[in-house]
Parts: C-alpha cells; structure tokens; sequence
C-alpha cells in the first residue's frame, strides 16, 4: 500500500466526502446528520492511521468496529419512530443522484485491483457489476424525477436491483478480507479496507448507499400504500 499512488487515494477521499455532502443535501441540510458524519470519519480516520486494523487475529475481528455502528445506526432508524420520521424526511431525489459515486468507486478498486490490493472479483472485470448503478442514477434522476415519466414501479425495481448489486459486492469482498471466515481471492485478498482512507468505504460510503436504497424503496413503498388506500374514498 505504500507505493499506491496518490491520486487513488485522493479520488477516493473526495469521493467520500461527495458522498456525504450529497447525504447531507438529502437530509434537508441537517447540520446534525453533517456532525455525525463528519465525526464518525475521524473517528474512523484515528486508528486508521495507526494501523490498528490491519490486525486480522483478533476475536472477534476488530473489522466489525467499521461496519457494526453504522449498520446499528441504520436499523434503530427503522425501528424507532423518530428514525422513521427522519427517512421520510429525506429528498429521493438527490438520494437517486448520489448513487453517481459508485462510478468513482468502482475505479478506485480497479485501481487498487492493479496494485494488488483487492481482488479482480471486485473489479468490473470479476463480479462487480456496481458500477451499473451509477451509470444508470442520471437517468433515473432525470427521467424519473425531473420529468416525472417513471412510474414508481419502475423507480422500486431500479432501487431493488441496485440494492442487490450493492448486496453482491459487500458479500464478495467480505469473503475476500483477510478474516477468519474468507472464502475467495487467497493469492490477492481484499486487504484496501484495512488501510486509511480506503476503511471509509465500509464504513461511510457503503452504509449511507445502502441507507439512500432503503429510504427510497421505504417513501416509494408508503406512496403506493397511501395511493392503495385514497382509492375506495375516490370512488365514494
């Protein structure tokens, strides 16, 4: 990782703090959800920057420290009603556009792949089929929230497949870590995640992906509810 070079990681530096700076635009400009975001990086950043989780034999893994508090962060949200509140709160459609960063992301790790630090199997050229999703966001945005000429069916079937595309690479690069459950990639492991700033996809740049497909397909899905149930009153 020593003789990566600085452009992979100044890429994906910024990429991360698009990422929170569109989340932010989408959280109405919460000068909250900037702080927690902003502090769960340096947070993050701090040991990083000391190697602590390049440690692989610990029990249980210290890499759980990245992904377990936001994805906890993320649940609680669905399961309280105030968190509820706030997802309801947030604007779809700079939440469509966010996804653009996983363009961004998807060269980082082909970039990386070349440097031997992830496996060709989370690269466009092995399993990773992500960066569909980015490509594919302008459109969506576009068609479906500028004009107005996608359907919500169509806006759900676009955020489950994209969301499945998320689910796929998070799998493989998990089983590809240098954990105790590894599964793939032995001869080049997915080691990046370990090294700053590169620990930030796990822990910022995926979950707040993850979180804009659950906000989304969650109002979409409660707009056909609403629909569903106005119906029996329009025809009174």
């Amino acid at each position: 990782m020593d003789t990566l070079p600085f452009y992979v990681s100044s890429v994906f530096g910024l990429t991360t703090l698009l990422t929170i700076g569109l989340f932010y635009k989408a959280a109405r400009r919460s000068k909250t959800t900037l702080l927690v975001l902003l502090l769960w990086l340096v947070v993050q950043a701090l040991p990083g920057l000391t190697g602590f989780y390049t440690v692989t034999d610990t029990t249980p893994p210290r890499f759980i420290l990245l992904v377990l508090p936001p994805l906890a962060l993320i649940a609680l949200l669905f399961v309280s009603a105030g968190g509820r509140l706030y997802i309801d709160g947030l604007d779809t459609k700079t939440l469509t556009i966010l996804h653009t960063i996983r363009i961004p992301v998807e060269l980082v790790l082909f970039w990386l792949y070349q440097h031997k630090a992830v496996p060709q199997l989370m690269t466009f050229e092995g399993r990773n089929f992500d960066i569909l999703s980015g490509l594919t966001a302008p459109v969506v945005y576009y068609w479906g929230y500028v004009k107005k000429r996608m359907g919500k069916g169509i806006l759900l079937g676009w955020n489950f497949l994209c969301l499945g595309l998320l689910i796929n690479i998070v799998v493989h690069a998990l089983l590809s870590a240098p954990l105790p459950f590894q599964q793939l990639a032995f001869d080049q492991p997915n080691i990046a995640v370990q090294y700053f700033p590169f620990l930030w996809l796990p822990a910022v740049v995926v979950p707040l992906v993850l979180l804009s497909h659950l906000a989304a397909i969650r109002q979409l899905l409660n707009k056909n509810r609403k629909r569903d149930y106005a119906s029996p009153s329009e025809g009174i």
